[in-house]
Order: structure tokens, then C-alpha cells, then sequence
């Protein structure tokens, strides 16, 4: 025989999870002793009795005990064991379940219906663990035989604990005693496994023995949609309908509805919608209530309340389900109207539609709103509930009150309630307060809880030094938490985010199931990090896997495409968002937008632009900057001039783009008005916005402007820096540069290459020689930064200025890259203006040579020889520059 030791699972259940629950068949039992001189009750005879409708309906606990008591006097409960067996089902129909265990215990020899009727009393009540102990019991019994409804009603148990090892047990007991094939036993392990996500179990159960009633077959449906594999679900669904034996019914129906609304499969939620029409099966709740769902979650609000205005009869589920399909279409208004009719209407209110409703308030011109609903919460005693202070926590988050969402947090009593720690530390990360976050997550630890993957997510996710990175990504390998999806998706982005992408991908191949965030999130990784190919390599491996990539990973790719500019393979993207009908979501719109801007396919980028469904921020923004960078200068100020026509909000991204585009025209009136603007806006503080209006005046010859605009940004980093050191380097302040250089780098920031090339313009700028080569120097020593083409012609140009020709000569042999045109240019120029025409002979011709159509190393040579008199080699280099085809550009001047 098979052992079953009494254990005592972890209670994790739902109060609503309680399949089984139905009063068992009683069928009248002998009785006991077969004492033919016992007097039977006069009035009443207990099986009478309990099979009349009329005293079987509404019956109290007063009347329980009445009963009771009046069978005690006659004995009835020590003789008839039908009378005894539905004494305690009554006590626990009531809720009196020690009443019913003392009973049980009284009962001398109890039967197989008194050991299932104790265990669906505890299944009834919630307590699954002494419904569980309770048939550990009854098996050690070995008088008692164990039947159907035994089995069905100890599953049920173990699906509400979450234990699929104890169910594992019964189920060797089922087929050991030949119950394997009957679909009350199989339909309870089926749910048992579908319940503890388990569906391969649960599958494997179902095709053991093919299903020939629609119970087992709604099981395994409701599993596949509870375990998320919705494909699965219809997949089951096509299987049951081509099958032809069964007829599904409403319970079959919701469930595959759900399964379509989940996957918003708005085609096959409407075959299925007509499949209800034709079976008339559209007035039952449970399937008209999916319907509304259906049409709600896939944004068709229209179809949803006309099938919510036919419902004869409305659950708390279909208003919520409404009131949900409002909020996620952003329609808060009807979302709230719909809430205040449904209190109207006095419905049921649960903590579900409250959490839709303060996600309706979630917005900071629902401020009103959402006090007024939190105070009509604490009338109504929901304040209690979990799950509606976490939903306030966020909602305060969302609309700038978090002051409130702290009240909130402070005033809980049952802090042991994870969700509502992860609310409050995604709340400060969401306020940037990440100290506040950090030591939140401290004090659970300090208090003995153990953080969730929710909230090991979302303090990985505002993680700002790597150090502190390692330490949670430690704790997350320590608790078990690194094997979720969420928190391997964070640390992908965390250890991406500080360039550590061998870190990143080893935790990305760690991922057991990855879903489309754990892809995005590497793809992103590879892409913002300048490894194109790489990106584009794992979206080819993300799509052979067979998984179906959303508009989050299309926008990480094409951003991909925008890093290496790579048109033909943004076109393919493009082509692949075209067949999978995605073309018109706004977020891989923009992405195409950027992508073809960044390759300089302005006219694409305008077509996709055009047909856009909805123009966003993203998208103007984008394509104005590809009109600036691009030289489409009218282009970008019409069309930023259209985009303030929209009353679109307009950020920083754009407003650096205009200001480049200005710089390039420099039209310092227009560049005036756009600064004007900008302190209207109030973005005169941001550092890209002050960068590049510091590039504009400079453009533009105002230094002082330069300063004030410096002097504007709040924090200062090294672009805006870098902005200021070329700003007074162009205009031969070396002194000042240098001077702004030193102070940048006692603020702690570290300067780049391009800093340096503005640092070694100023000293070039100002003769500065010596201070050239020890910053030269200092590129390799003290910041590891080798030096490029446009360093070594600084300091030729450096070299140059000071008239140390041979010295630069020099310079350019021993450099350890082999000189460009540009290197050889500077020392051209250099010897045009001290004359020396012997070595900027031998600098035009290595241009020549590199650059054989650049006119300018022609003219400077004929302009030097020209000098000297050496009329005869002018025309000679003349001659020579027609034979190469390149032409002079004519001068011209607006005056």
C-alpha cells in the first residue's frame, strides 16, 4: 500500500478556489444495529426529513441544533448513520465546524459518506490542511473504502494548497484503485496541476485517457488560460470542437473567450461570439460577461457596451471588465461615469473594480477624483484591503502625491503583505527618490521579510553604481529570485546600463524562459552600446524560436539600424512590421521615423511620418532632427513650427535639434527668439537645451551669451562643458578654455576625446606649445584615451602657428598612425603663411595624393608659389588640377 504520511502543505490559497464543494449524494445507509425492539421517533424520521426540500433550504444553526438535540434524545444519531452523517453536514454548511468535528468524533462507526462529508466541510470552510489530515486519516482506516468523491474532494484540497507532491500521492492511489479513468478524480488533478503551474502535468493527465466528458475538458481549458498559455487553451478548444462529442458550454466558452481576449484575437473572439449567438448560450453571465471583456481589453469600447446593454443580468465582473476596457483605452471620464452608475445601480463593488477605477484617477489632472474615491474607500471599509492600498500607493505615485502615497504606506497594519512594500519602493524609484528606495528595501530585510521578484525588479532597475549592483544581484542568486523573468530582464538592462555587456549576457543565457521584455531588454543592450550586430543577430535567434517579437523589441531594432546606420536592414524590419500588422503602432512608427532619419532617408522617414495614425512627440522630434542634421534647415523650423501648431509638448531633443539647425544657418535673430521661447518653457536649465544653445552663440560670435547660457544649466556634464571649452578655443580665449578645462575636471568629470580636441584647439589658438603636448600626454597617461587623426592636427596646427615648420614636419613622421589629409592640410596651411614653399610643396602633394579632388591643396600650392613670383609653377599646378577634374568653387558674399 502506499504510504501517505500526514504533512502539512503550505497554506497559499484562494477562498474562491473551492471546486467540489457541492453537498455530496447521500445516499440513505443502514443502519448501524439492527435492533428490532427500538422504538423508531414518532414525529420525524431523519431521511424524511433531510431530503425534504422545504427543511433542507435556509437552514440556521439554531435549527441545526434542534435537530440535533432532538435526534440525541432518540438516538438517532448513535443508530441511523444518515441522521448523524447530516448533522455534520449541516454544522458545516453553516460554518460550525467544531460542532461537526465533535460529531464526527461521537459517530462510532463512520462510513465512506462520513469521512467525505468532514472533508468537503473543510474544503467548504477554507481550511484545506485539516481537510487534507483528515483523508490521511481515512486511508489509514482500513475498513474504509475510498470512492470518486473522496478523491475529488482531497485534490481539491491539495489544488488550494499549491501541493501538486501530495497530489502526485492520490493520484498513485486512484490508479492503483482503478478510479484513473473517471472524470470527477481526473478533472480534480487536472485542476490540481493546472493550479500549481504545472501544465505539461496536466496535460499528460488529460491524454492519458481520452476525455468523453466536457468537465475534464473544461479543466484543462481554464488551466492553459490560468498558466497563460492562451494558445494552448484554443489549440484545445479547435481539438474539442473537430472531435464532435461533446457540446461546450459556458464554462467552455468563458474560458476560450478570455484565452482570445488575452491574446487580443479580436478574429477569433468573434468566431467564437458567433458560435454563443448560434447556440444560444449568449444569455448565461459567465459568457456574455467574457464577450464584454473581449471587445473591451482589444479596444473596441463601442461593441463592448453594446453587448454589456444586452446582458439580462450584470455581474460585478462585467461592470469591471467595462470600467477596465475605459481606463486601458485612456477614456477616464467614461471609465468614471460608468463606476458612478454602477453605485447607482447598487451592484457589487470588490477590490478589483476599485484598483481599475484608481488606475482610472492615475493622472495629474485627477487629482479631485482621486481624493474623493480614497475618501468614498474609507466609508466604505475597503481601505483595509491589500490590494486597494497598493493601488493608492500608485495611483498618488502617478499623479505627483507622494507624500500621500507614504500616508498610505504608514497607515497599513499588516505590513507583512509584499505587494505593498514593492508598491511603495516602485512609487520613490518612480520619483527618482532613490535613496528612499534603497532604504526601504533595507528595512525589509532588517525586519525579516523576504523581498519578491517584483521588488528585487524595481531596485534593480534605479541601481546607479555597479558596486550596489552586484550586492542585489547577489541577494537575487542567494533567494532563488534570479530564475524569474522580471528580475533576469532587470539585470540584462542594469549591467547594459554601465556598458558590462558580457555580465549581461551571461544572465540573459541564464534566463530559463525568456519572454519578449528579457529579449528586449538585451536586444536594447547590444544596440545602445554600439554592438549593432550583435542586436541584430539575438532579434534573428529571438525569431527562430518562434517568438513573436512586440512593438518594445521592433523599436529596440530599428534603433539597432539607427546606431550603424544601416538602411537595408531597417527596410527589412520595416517590411517584417508591415506583414505582422504593426506598422501603425505608434511606437515603431517613431522608431522608423529615427531609423530612416539617421540614415539619411528623408524622404521614407516623411512617408512614414505622413501616414501616421497619431503624430507624437517621438516622432517630431525625430524627424526634425533628421531635416537638421541632414541640411534641410526650412524643413526642420516648419516643421517644428507645426509641431507647436499641434499643441504637442515639446522637449529638449527637439529643441536641441532647432537650435543646431539655426547654429548652421547662423541667423542669431531666430536663435534669439527659440531661446526666448525656451525660458518660457522653462527648459533653459536643461543641459542639452544649454549645450546647444552655447553651440548657437558661439556659431554666432556672442562669448558672452555663451557664458550665460553656461551658467543656466542646472547640472552641468561633459558635453556642456565640452560645448564651453570649444566655444572659447574657437574664439582664441585659450586661456579661459584651459582655465574652464581645469575646473570641470576638479568637479570630477572625466573629459573625452572631444574635449580634448577643443583643449588642444585653444592651445593652438593661443600659441600655447608646451601646454599642447602635456595635454597631449595626458590623454594616454592619465586617461587612457589614444589620441586620433584630429588630435595630431591640432598640434600640428599648434606647431605651425609658433613657426616651428621642421618641428611639425617632424611631428608628422613620428606619429604612430599614418597621417590623414587633414594632418597634412594643417601643415600646409602653415607653410602658406610663413612661406616656406619647399615643405608645403611636399605637404600638397601627400594631400593630392590622399586626396586627389580636393581643390583646396591645389589652390594653396599655386597661392604660396604665387607669392615668391614662381609664376611658371602656378600655372603648371593650374594645369595639373584640370587634368584631376576638380574645379574651384567660386567666392560669393551676401553684402
Amino acid at each position: 500500500m502506499i504510504s501517505l504520511p500526514y504533512a502539512n502543505p503550505q497554506t497559499k490559497f484562494s477562498v474562491f478556489r473551492r471546486k467540489f464543494l457541492s453537498s455530496l449524494a447521500l445516499a440513505q445507509n443502514p443502519p448501524l444495529c439492527h435492533n428490532q425492539n427500538k422504538p423508531k421517533p414518532p414525529h420525524m424520521h431523519p431521511f424524511h426529513f433531510f431530503n425534504h426540500k422545504t427543511n433542507s433550504r435556509d437552514r440556521t444553526i439554531r435549527d441545526t441544533k434542534v435537530l440535533h438535540t432532538h435526534f440525541q434524545k432518540t438516538n438517532a444519531v448513535q443508530f441511523d448513520i444518515f441522521a448523524a452523517n447530516s448533522l455534520v453536514d449541516a454544522y458545516c454548511k453553516s460554518g460550525h465546524v467544531l460542532y461537526a468535528i465533535k460529531l464526527f468524533d461521537q459517530i462510532p462507526q463512520r462510513n465512506t459518506v462520513t469521512w467525505n462529508v468532514m472533508i468537503s466541510g473543510y474544503n467548504r470552510n477554507s481550511l484545506f490542511s485539516d481537510a487534507w489530515r483528515t483523508f490521511c486519516g481515512m486511508h489509514s482506516s482500513l475498513r474504509i473504502e475510498l470512492d470518486e468523491f473522496t478523491y475529488g474532494s482531497a485534490l481539491s484540497a491539495c489544488s488550494a494548497l499549491q501541493s501538486p507532491f501530495c497530489g502526485k500521492q492520490i493520484y498513485s492511489l486512484v490508479v492503483k484503485n482503478g478510479f484513473f479513468s473517471n472524470g470527477y478524480v481526473r478533472s480534480g488533478m487536472i485542476e490540481l496541476f493546472a493550479t500549481s503551474s504545472c501544465l505539461e502535468d496536466a496535460l499528460r493527465v488529460f491524454y492519458d485517457v481520452s476525455c468523453e466528458n466536457v468537465v475534464g475538458w473544461n479543466a484543462i481549458i481554464s488551466g492553459a488560460v490560468k498558466n497563460k498559455e492562451n494558445w494552448v487553451a484554443l489549440d484545445l478548444f479547435r481539438e474539442m470542437r473537430r472531435l464532435g462529442l461533446l457540446t461546450p458550454n459556458s464554462y467552455t466558452l468563458s474560458s476560450v473567450l478570455t484565452a482570445c481576449a488575452a491574446l487580443e484575437e479580436l478574429d477569433l473572439g468573434k468566431g467564437v461570439h458567433g458560435w454563443v449567438i448560434k447556440r444560444g448560450a449568449g444569455e448565461d453571465v459567465f459568457v456574455a460577461t467574457a464577450i464584454v471583456s473581449l471587445y473591451a481589453k482589444c479596444g473596441f469600447m463601442d461593441e463592448a457596451m453594446k453587448e454589456f446593454s444586452r446582458m439580462p443580468v450584470r455581474n460585478v465582473v462585467s461592470w469591471t471588465g467595462m470600467i477596465s476596457g475605459f481606463v486601458q483605452q485612456g477614456d477616464s471620464i467614461s471609465a468614471l461615469q460608468f463606476f458612478r452608475e454602477m453605485r447607482k445601480m447598487r451592484e457589487e463593488i470588490n477590490n478589483y473594480t476599485v484598483t481599475s477605477v484608481l488606475t482610472a484617477c492615475a493622472g495629474p489632472a485627477m487629482v479631485k477624483e482621486a481624493i474623493q474615491i480614497h475618501c468614498w474607500i474609507l466609508k466604505t471599509g475597503l481601505y483595509s484591503d491589500a490590494v486597494v492600498k497598493a493601488s493608492l500607493i500608485k495611483m498618488y505615485s502617478k499623479i505627483g502625491e507622494f507624500v500621500l502615497s507614504e500616508v498610505v504606506f504608514k497607515e497599513t497594519e499588516d505590513l507583512k503583505q509584499l505587494g505593498i512594500w514593492g508598491v511603495m519602493i516602485s512609487a520613490f524609484a518612480r520619483n527618482e527618490s532613490y535613496r528612499k528606495a534603497i532604504d526601504m528595501f533595507q528595512r525589509m530585510l532588517y525586519e525579516g521579510l523576504k523581498p519578491d521578484e517584483f521588488c528585487s525588479s524595481c531596485i534593480i532597475s534605479i541601481v546607479y553604481l555597479l558596486n550596489f549592483g552586484w550586492q542585489i544581484h547577489c541577494y537575487t542568486v542567494k533567494a532563488g529570485l534570479v530564475l524569474y523573468v522580471s528580475v533576469g530582464s532587470a539585470l540584462c538592462t542594469m549591467y547594459s546600463k554601465f556598458g558590462s555587456l558580457v555580465e549581461s549576457y551571461e544572465v540573459f543565457q541564464q534566463i530559463v524562459e525568456k519572454d519578449n521584455v528579457s529579449w528586449t531588454s538585451m536586444i536594447s543592450g547590444f544596440a545602445e552600446n554600439g554592438h549593432a550586430n550583435q542586436a541584430f543577430q539575438l532579434f534573428r535567434e529571438m525569431l527562430f524560436e518562434k517568438n513573436e517579437p512586440d512593438e518594445v523589441t521592433l523599436a529596440a531594432v530599428l534603433t539597432a539600424c539607427s546606431v550603424i546606420q544601416s538602411l537595408n536592414t531597417g527596410k527589412e524590419v520595416h517590411g517584417y512590421t508591415l506583414r505582422r500588422g504593426m506598422d501603425k503602432k505608434i511606437l515603431v512608427c517613431g522608431a522608423l521615423v529615427n531609423m530612416y532619419s539617421k540614415c539619411g532617408a528623408l524622404d521614407m522617414a516623411k512617408k512614414v511620418f505622413d501616414m501616421m495614425p497619431v503624430k507624437d512627440q517621438v516622432s517630431y522630434s525625430s524627424l526634425v532632427s533628421g531635416y537638421a542634421q541632414n541640411g534641410c534647415i526650412e524643413e526642420a523650423l516648419l516643421l517644428f513650427h507645426e509641431a507647436q501648431m499641434t499643441e504637442l509638448e515639446i522637449d529638449s531633443f527637439t529643441l536641441s535639434s532647432v537650435l543646431g539647425a539655426v547654429s548652421l544657418l547662423n541667423r542669431l535673430r531666430i536663435g534669439t527668439q527659440l531661446h526666448a521661447h525656451i525660458l518660457k518653457m522653462g527648459l533653459e536649465s536643461d543641459v542639452s537645451v544649454g549645450s546647444s544653445l552655447i553651440m548657437l552663440y558661439s556659431k554666432c560670435g556672442s562669448i558672452d551669451d555663451c557664458h550665460k547660457a553656461f551658467n543656466g544649466i542646472k547640472e552641468h556634464d561633459l558635453i556642456s562643458w565640452t560645448s564651453m571649452i570649444t566655444s572659447y578655443a574657437q574664439h582664441g580665449k585659450g586661456t579661459e578654455a584651459l582655465s574652464f578645462y581645469e575646473v570641470m575636471r576638479k568637479s570630477g568629470i572625466k573629459p573625452d576625446s572631444v574635449t580634448f580636441v577643443g583643449v588642444l584647439c585653444a592651445c593652438s589658438h593661443s600659441g600655447l606649445v608646451e601646454e599642447g603636448y602635456y595635454h597631449l600626454n595626458s590623454m594616454v597617461k592619465d586617461y587612457g584615451i589614444e589620441p586620433g587623426y584630429r588630435h595630431y592636427a591640432c598640434m600640428v596646427d599648434l606647431l605651425g602657428r609658433s613657426g616651428r615648420l621642421k618641428e611639425a614636419e617632424s611631428f608628422i613622421t613620428n606619429m604612430p598612425i599614418k597621417p590623414d589629409s587633414l594632418v597634412w592640410e594643417m601643415l600646409l596651411a602653415a607653410c602658406k603663411m610663413h612661406g616656406d614653399i619647399e615643405l608645403g610643396r611636399l605637404a600638397a602633394r601627400k594631400v593630392m595624393e590622399l586626396e586627389p579632388c580636393d581643390t583646396g591643396a591645389y589652390i594653396s600650392l599655386s597661392n604660396i608659389c604665387a607669392d615668391v613670383g614662381q609664376w611658371e609653377e602656378v600655372l603648371k599646378i593650374r594645369s595639373e588640377m584640370k587634368g584631376t577634374g576638380a574645379k574651384k568653387d567660386p567666392g560669393w558674399s551676401s553684402v
